[in-house]
């Protein structure tokens, strides 16, 4: 009898946590959903802007411009509702908005479980939690908005950078820490050299390779990964980009010579040394 209680009441505990361990996944999802469907607003508007700002209003269908509602809006939910058709016009919505949502809410959940290995505290994994949805929200802004548009947003990569460099300007005075690795002065040096490469390779190649886009990115990449990682996040980008860039010339859909969207690459680079940087260093250490 004792032994079935004792088992019943395990059940019990066991079942209160995993039902808030999913309460939490759930929030967190659709937290990155909410996220997504905001980079879908600034990756289309940048573009519309064409450089010249920001385009402000109410959002709006693609193809017939009509005001959309609130409930049109509802991340997710409203494609498939709609059936991935515009409410008026009936013509279809670009999978982009909601492949957007759904990669950002998956990654919100990652981040959410990465950190339940590094938290501390309550408050450190909160700013954690903040910081690296953050940075992982402007990689998937990148990655979409250079792929589709050819452009790498300022407004993200900006804002971005401040933050870090807020972030390491805490790190070195106040003793601030969320473990993102590396301290401020290789950090620098990091963006600096990242920088002046991308400025020579543009030099090179007369800007048929990449742009100052790119420069601008690898400027922010240095920023965030600092050294070492950032020399991992340089070598999984053009290991990448070459890998893609020669099926895509094999397959016919490229050409030799001809420009390529660099920054998807970067992108998904800077995502994997951001967090397994320091891990792939070391395991190419121990080969040599």
């Amino acid at each position: 009898m004792n032994f079935e209680q004792v088992a019943v009441s395990d059940i019990i505990k066991i079942m209160f946590i995993l039902n808030w361990s999913i309460a939490e996944f759930v929030f967190i999802f659709i937290l990155g959903l909410c996220v997504g469907s905001f980079l879908n607003v600034v990756i289309y508007r940048t573009w519309l802007a064409k450089g010249k700002g920001f385009v402000w209003g109410r959002s709006f269908c693609d193809h017939c411009k009509k005001t959309l509602k609130w409930f049109d809006n509802i991340p997710l939910l409203s494609y498939i509702a709609l059936e991935g058709r515009c409410r008026f016009c009936r013509k279809k919505i670009s999978l982009q908005y909601p492949l957007v949502e759904f990669a950002t809410g998956l990654l919100f959940v990652f981040v959410w479980v990465m950190l339940g290995q590094k938290c501390i505290s309550g408050s450190q994994c909160f700013l954690m939690m903040i910081f690296y949805c953050w940075m992982g929200a402007a990689l998937v802004a990148v990655f979409v908005s250079d792929l589709r548009y050819r452009i790498i947003p300022d407004e993200i990569i900006f804002s971005s950078g401040l933050l870090i460099l807020l972030i390491r300007l805490l790190e070195t005075f106040f003793g601030f820490s969320i473990d993102f690795g590396g301290g401020i002065l290789g950090a620098a040096l990091s963006s600096l050299g990242a920088g002046l490469f991308f400025l020579i390779l543009i030099r090179i190649t007369k800007g048929k390779g990449m742009g100052m886009g790119d420069v601008k990115y690898v400027v922010f990449m240095g920023i965030l990964l600092g050294w070492p990682k950032v020399l991992v996040g340089l070598f999984l980008a053009f290991l990448t980009g070459a890998v893609v860039g020669v099926i895509l010339i094999l397959t016919g859909r490229r050409h030799f010579g001809e420009q390529i969207a660099f920054g998807p690459y970067l992108s998904l680079a800077t995502f994997i040394a951001l967090f397994w940087g320091q891990q792939i260093l070391d395991a190419y250490l121990k080969l040599l």
